[in-house]
This record gives structure tokens, sequence and C-alpha cells, in this order.
């Protein structure tokens, strides 16, 4: 990091696979639609060598820090999530890398809490104990040269055919509290969330509940960029924030071949500068090429 300046990359959706071998009783629950979905469509449009090229890209891109913002696994099921440990270890140390979680990576009941324990490195704020877990994590804060990294859980367990997220009053209060704080140090800040907190971004089974108490947040509290995942789409949206609009920024699958509905796999480098009142950031969005081998830069733009 050179000066104020601060550079950081923006990744969603991993979708981590193939799927691990899942027993009898694993596959007895909601996963079993999960299952089918990912035979008959998920495993023909995600690919390792995809998600490897993406990684190596950023990595020539040198960025500060990389925030993920969830669905790092398919089915919640044991061996992925410690697969995903694994390959977070990999990525990156725990100081260069912040998670927040997604619906998937939440799938079933108790998964949340193995997440937890098994990610918590990449989900610890500066000031938490390391024995925190599950809920006591979130919202957590980093703060990382002139920028506060800010991760919020939305990923909850849901009925069958449900991928919807909530954002409940207990991380609204402590979201308040951070927000608050951030801004006394005058800090540039970052939300990281999985689902996206703006009404008719996503379909009516895959929102996230609790779009209008963030909302009160944003307006009373403020913030400077919000970052999330989820839809698989490279969107930008604005809200209403403290002292004017909040971009919303959305990025693709990071695993996504080309082929399919949605946008191929995709990364973003946001560029913060300046100081407080006078912000200056700029985000670069990078996709794969036509020939799905190599990433090329897609648009840039000032926020």
């Amino acid at each position: 990091m050179s000066g104020s300046m601060f550079r950081l990359a923006h990744i969603s959706d991993i979708h981590l696979g193939p799927l691990p071998r899942l027993t009898p009783r694993e596959l007895a629950s909601k996963r079993i639609t999960g299952y089918v979905n990912w035979h008959r469509n998920r495993r023909k449009r995600l690919f390792g060598n995809i998600l490897e090229s993406l990684l190596n890209d950023i990595k020539t891109a040198a960025p500060d820090h990389l925030a993920i913002t969830g669905d790092l696994v398919n089915l919640a099921a044991r061996a992925e999530i410690e697969m995903a440990a694994g390959w977070l270890a990999e990525t990156g140390d725990p100081d260069f890398v912040s998670v927040v979680p997604g619906n998937h990576d939440a799938y079933v009941p108790g998964a949340f809490k193995l997440l937890c324990n098994a990610w918590q490195p990449f989900m610890l704020g500066d000031e938490h104990p390391v024995s925190a877990s599950g809920d006591n994590l979130f919202p957590y804060l980093r703060k990382r040269g002139n920028v506060a990294l800010i991760g919020v859980s939305t990923a909850s367990a849901t009925l069958p055919f449900m991928a919807s997220g909530i954002f409940d009053r207990h991380q609204a209060r402590l979201l308040r509290q951070i927000l608050d704080q951030t801004a006394k140090d005058g800090l540039f800040r970052v939300i990281m969330i999985h689902h996206p907190p703006v009404r008719g971004a996503t379909r009516p089974y895959k929102r996230m509940l609790g779009i209008r108490r963030f909302g009160r947040v944003l307006k009373d509290h403020g913030t400077e960029l919000i970052l999330h995942g989820h839809t698989h789409l490279d969107t930008l949206h604005r809200l209403d924030g403290k002292t004017g609009p909040v971009p919303v920024v959305g990025v693709p699958s990071a695993s996504e071949g080309r082929g399919g509905k949605k946008p191929p796999s995709g990364y973003n480098i946001i560029t913060i500068d300046g100081a407080a009142g006078a912000w200056r950031c700029q985000l670069d969005r990078h996709d794969l090429d036509q020939k799905g081998e190599k990433f090329k830069l897609l648009s840039s733009e000032t926020l």
C-alpha cells in the first residue's frame, strides 16, 4: 500500500467443487434438492480452473486486501466446509482475506456454527477474542490503513427452495455502533454482506429479510460503500445514506464459465484514496475473456 491509497479486491459465490461424497443422512434434508441442482446445472457451469485463473490474476494485480462475500460451498456438508477452510488458507493469510458467509454456507441447521469455527480466522474482527463463534462474530470490524472493513452476516438455514437471508436487530444495533465509531475515526467504511440490501435486486425467494431495517441504519449512520454477492451479477445500485447515495456493488460468481445465463467469472478492484469528506473511489471490473482462459478489464468508473 502506497501512501493513503488502498486497493481492495472483491470476489463472491465461489461454490467450490466438486461435491464430496455425501452420506444418506446428509442427503436426507434440504440438501437433496441442492444435490440434484448441482448435478443438473451448477457442475456444468462452475469450473475450478477458472477460479484458479481468477486468483492468479488478482495476485498479479497485488491488491492490499481481498473481500469474499459468501457462498464458498454448495450444500454446507462438513467435508465441504473443511475443504473451503483449506482453500482459504491457500488463498491468503487471514490478515489479507476477509469473509462473510452466504446462504449456501448455512444451507441446513447446524452448518452456520460449523463454518464459524472452521473459517473463524477470516471472519475475526480486530478486537474479537479468538474464542468468539457463531452470532458473536458478526458484525465484525477490521481496520486496514484508512479503510474499515465491516463484515455482516445474512447467512441462515432456510426451507427447501428458499435462498433468503436475514439482517436481524442484534446485528443492526452493533452495526450502528461500528459505523459511528469508524466515522469518528475518519475511515472509509466498507460493508461486506452476501444478500443485496436492495429491494427488487433478486427474486422474492432469494431476498434479504430486514431490508427496511438495514435501510434505516444506512440513513441514520451512513457508510461509503457496500459489497455483496448472491445474484452472480455485476451490478451497481445506490441506497440513501446519511450524507448522500451509497454505492452498492455486486459481482459475478468467481467460478462461472462462459455460455450460461449469468455473466462469466469476474472480480472487482476498488481503489480508495483521499480522506474523510473528500474520498475518491474507483471501481474496476474484470471478467473472463471470450476464450474463457484469461481475465480482462471490462469497465472502470468513479463511484
